[in-house]
């Protein structure tokens, strides 16, 4: 039934595409909204933020077969502190300020952003608050702004654009997986599996073995980027030189991380996030992470490559909007938040994230009704996750989404998604062999619920 129920949901997507395309719906771009400031129009210092709170419900049931390695995975769990299959929870408080150096030179820009929520940002990282943006724009070379300090990345769409505009609570799996990258921890003794099997997985054990929060889309170091209009088109390019160490202001070794982006939009009207256009658009990351995968007392790390790239197209016009983005990484696969080593099965030949491949993409689309403050939102995602290893595993989802909007800064999110996770090598949930069967797992994660509420200050 839930199969048969995600192939229409598949199609409702495309038929959804196929319509706004055809009548000629959101594509902002997010290098110019986010620490550039209109020269002529920017205040000094300008105070603004968001909270966001939810509350989620996840159905799942406990590994029910024997032998069992664990009877709640993470997957299983509400995050960021897995300790619960349903908890309310303060998700988001931001705030920040941001505006130009006037009167001594508008063309300098600064944002500053803090975030004060519990989520994987400030889980596990021993503080209640968390530096998420602190950079300087300088717009003085035509054609090649440079921005410095600590901001997003250019990359995703889900990752590059504003949160406190996004309409769904939870990110792709695939983008939560494969892009949300988890930053090893320095010491390796750290770095081995929190439990062997057959120890621990009871609902409430300690899962995350990550001592640094998530990235979340950022880097610190230097971009240069600009958006530059042809006709009724508009380019915009950045090139970025990082750290590669997400939010941690320092460096953690010498290697260094490449960021290219390009798109290309067909402008239809409005501006800022609610910009109307057809966006196409690409991009690259190319790196390397220092990871000590031995429990021998001495840090011993070694280089692993860490390459994400993807491709993907946006549209809004009028009550349509459509995104479609493929994306595809080696090197540095995330498989869980009890295994900072990257490592699926310990040190052995098979289930190898440090230097496994994954790919996957989404379709998503919705429909805001005229005249009224209700939207509907519909995405299908894929995520294949350590591909041609024998613990291979494909995760679908399907989330149906509903916005209903208070006001112009207030709206609540409901999303119903339909989750189903299988390591297609292996037996299915209750066969004995091989002993533990991940599939007994994997196949039980079932939907989850969310509801949330965003603010704007």
């Amino acid at each position: 039934m839930k199969a048969k129920f995600k192939q229409v949901a598949l199609t409702a997507v495309s038929a959804a595409m196929l319509g706004a395309i055809a009548s000629s719906a959101q594509a902002a771009n997010w290098l110019m909204l986010q620490g550039t400031e209109p020269a002529d129009a920017a205040a000094r210092a300008k105070v603004w933020g968001f909270v966001q709170a939810q509350w989620q419900k996840d159905t799942s049931d406990e590994c029910k077969f024997t032998p069992c390695t664990d009877q709640y995975i993470p997957p299983k769990l509400i995050g960021p502190n897995l300790t619960s299959q349903e908890a309310f929870n303060v998700n988001r408080a931001r705030i920040g300020v941001r505006g130009t150096g006037l009167p001594l030179d508008s063309k300098v820009n600064y944002f500053v952003l803090l975030e004060m929520g519990n989520n994987a940002i400030t889980e596990g990282t021993g503080a209640f608050a968390k530096a998420t943006d602190a950079s300087i724009t300088l717009n003085h070379i035509p054609n090649a702004r440079v921005r410095l300090g600590l901001f997003k990345y250019p990359g995703a769409e889900e990752g590059l654009q504003a949160i406190h505009v996004f309409d769904y609570v939870n990110f792709s799996e695939v983008t939560n997986q494969l892009l949300l990258e988890r930053v090893p921890n320095t010491d390796g003794a750290e770095n081995q599996n929190l439990y062997p099997p057959g120890q621990g997985g009871l609902l409430g054990d300690e899962q995350n073995g990550f001592n640094n929060g998530v990235s979340a889309f950022r880097d610190v170091g230097i971009q240069v980027f600009d958006a530059f209009p042809v006709g009724n088109w508009e380019h915009s390019y950045a090139v970025m030189y990082g750290n590669g160490n997400g939010l941690n202001l320092s460096d953690n070794d010498d290697d260094k991380d490449l960021y290219l982006y390009w798109s290309s939009e067909r402008l239809f009207g409005g501006k800022g996030p609610f910009r109307q256009g057809l966006k196409l658009f690409a991009w690259m990351q190319d790196g390397k992470r220092s990871l000590d995968r031995t429990n021998d007392g001495v840090f011993n790390p070694e280089k692993y490559d860490r390459e994400r790239s993807g491709l993907g197209v946006k549209y809004l016009k009028d009550a349509w909007r459509f995104t479609a983005e493929y994306m595809q990484g080696e090197g540095m696969i995330f498989v869980g938040p009890d295994k900072p080593s990257f490592d699926q099965n310990g040190a052995g030949p098979n289930g190898d994230g440090a230097t496994g491949e994954s790919s996957g993409w989404y379709l998503e689309g919705g429909y805001r009704f005229p005249n009224s403050k209700w939207q509907l939102d519909l995405r299908y995602d894929v995520y294949n996750r350590l591909e041609g290893d024998a613990l291979e595993s494909e995760w679908l989802t399907t989330t149906l989404g509903a916005n209903y909007f208070i006001n112009k800064k207030t709206r609540f999110t409901f999303n119903y998604a339909l989750r189903e996770v299988d390591s297609i090598n292996l037996p299915d949930a209750g066969a004995t062999a091989p002993a533990p069967n991940p599939n007994n797992n994997m196949q039980t994660i079932e939907d989850r619920i969310s509801l949330q509420v965003t603010h704007i200050f």
